[in-house]
């Protein structure tokens, strides 16, 4: 079966879809927010779901949720019931930025603040607020660490690139934010293959086995996101490259999004750097922007969160910021 980035996982959200929504706290007093997923596919959603629960209940709110199952006139659906319950504010991860326009209008013409989590809409002239991570800056960063190692230990490089669904925005500025880089370093670096995923974990292993039986000699690779680390590891393994930092045939290897896993090979000496979106930011961005609106205040329809890039040398200082590495901790504790 085709495992893809947006085919929907029942088991995780089984659960909150039958109830259809699910009171996260109980004050008493405050503010009533809504939480609305298009599904929990990866571990980023489910974490980011968890910190929201927690900030939701440290800031005395109550909070509400749905999941709609990827399917976007279900959450439309959501949306109206939300205003009709007489939420405060609407927090939405959209599966298609055109199709949410109409939400926001509903939610403008109820006079209730909308943020956009991880995902903007498309432009229009309904107002509401998106938080983003930078992803072309994040790429361009990670790009750039992963050159400066590769200057340090010499030759020439063979790159290959995993690009996600060019429909996604963040897919288009991760690829872009890698070529910034790469084509400043045309001397030491070449491109050999570009694979197109579409976010979809089997199409990245057979676009990858392709590329490297087509250049065996492929030493510099970049993942638009770290959900297709094990098919990376599995081509690269059947392929006797998968080696340590510093072993000889060592693969300079760069991730994108922070996850548990990147954070495992990242602690086991074979990811080199990682961009990672800053998802405990994101969530007090995305809070912050309601209590702006409450105020009266009207910030930027989208607001950037800058991320960071860790590598095996700044890894200690930096695990902690690393949502992948939270997962990490549970899984091992």
């Amino acid at each position: 079966m085709s495992i893809t980035r947006r085919s929907f996982n029942l088991g995780l959200a089984a659960g909150a879809a039958s109830a259809g929504f699910a009171t996260l706290s109980h004050a008493q007093q405050g503010r009533k927010v809504a939480l609305l997923f298009d599904s929990l596919v990866s571990p980023f959603w489910v974490t980011g779901l968890d910190i929201m629960r927690d900030q939701v209940k440290k800031r005395g709110w109550t909070g509400l949720e749905a999941i709609s199952n990827l399917d976007d006139n279900k959450q439309f659906e959501q949306v109206k019931a939300m205003i009709a319950q007489k939420v405060d504010g609407i927090l939405i991860i959209q599966t298609d930025s055109k199709a949410v326009i109409p939400a926001i209008r509903a939610a403008n013409a109820a006079n209730i603040p909308m943020v956009h989590f991880n995902r903007p809409p498309a432009a229009s002239d309904a107002y509401s607020v998106a938080i983003q991570a930078d992803n072309r800056k994040i790429m361009q960063g990670t790009v750039q660490s992963l050159v400066e190692q590769a200057k340090k230990a010499g030759g020439k490089y063979k790159a290959a690139l995993l690009i996600g669904d060019l429909g996604d925005v963040n897919a288009i500025q991760r690829r872009d934010g890698f070529f910034d880089v790469v084509n400043q370093n045309k001397d030491l670096i070449e491109v050999v293959a570009r694979i197109s995923t579409e976010w979809n974990a089997d199409k990245a292993f057979a676009g990858l086995t392709n590329a490297i039986q087509a250049n065996p000699d492929i030493n510099f690779l970049v993942t638009s996101s770290d959900f297709l680390h094990p098919q990376i590891e599995q081509v690269l393994k059947t392929a006797g490259k998968w080696h340590k930092r510093g072993e000889e045939g060592h693969v300079t290897f760069g991730g994108f999004d922070g996850d548990e896993g990147a954070y495992a090979r990242l602690k086991d000496g074979y990811l080199d750097a990682c961009g990672v979106q800053n998802l405990f930011l994101e969530v007090d961005m995305a809070f912050q922007a309601f209590e702006d609106m409450w105020a009266g205040k009207k910030p930027d329809k989208l607001l950037l969160d800058p991320g960071f890039v860790i590598t095996q040398d700044n890894l200690a200082e930096k695990q902690d910021q690393m949502w992948g590495f939270t997962v990490w901790k549970k899984q091992h504790a």
